[in-house]
């Protein structure tokens, strides 16, 4: 397996995209899955970062971002770091794979000067707050596109130098 920085418009990007709001139906029974607004500028160096884990025959089997953020009124604070688009096909999920794209993403923003990483997710995805948990994330105010949702559940990790 090896990791590549992409952009989000990618095809390979894409593909995964449309995988990962599939699931998003299937767990939360909306037709359109996750509406936040993404553009692909949004994840380029030096404030954002785009993902994807390789097999090792080439097929994109994970993926993972971060963008900046800052103050606005969503309930960002200056400096945030926001992951999106976290995501394993079920074939390559329990490899630990998911645990690596997020140091990947901490890593980067903190080298961007980033002060805090925020994540949104939702009570149907108790994988992903067990993982976001496990490496020290803790609940925090609600903030982006879908603060005002009962099912939403937001996290925030300070980093540090």
């Amino acid at each position: 397996m090896h990791t590549a920085r992409i952009r989000y418009d990618d095809p390979d990007a894409r593909r995964l995209e449309a995988e990962v709001q599939q699931e998003y139906v299937l767990r939360y029974g909306d037709e359109e899955g996750d509406a936040t607004p993404l553009d692909p500028e949004m994840f380029e160096p030096p404030r954002g970062l785009y993902l994807m884990v390789y097999d090792d025959a080439g097929v994109p089997v994970a993926t993972g971002a971060w963008r900046a953020m800052d103050r606005d009124g969503e309930g960002y604070q200056d400096g945030d770091a926001e992951i999106k688009r976290m995501y394993v096909v079920p074939a390559a999920r329990g490899q630990g794979l998911a645990r690596k794209i997020l140091a990947q993403l901490e890593a980067d923003a903190r080298a961007a000067g980033r002060a805090r990483m925020v994540l949104e997710t939702g009570d149907k995805q108790p994988e992903a707050i067990a993982l976001y948990e496990s490496e020290g994330y803790e609940p925090c105010s609600k903030f982006g596109y879908y603060r005002n949702e009962p099912e939403s559940r937001c996290y925030a990790k300070t980093l540090t130098a």
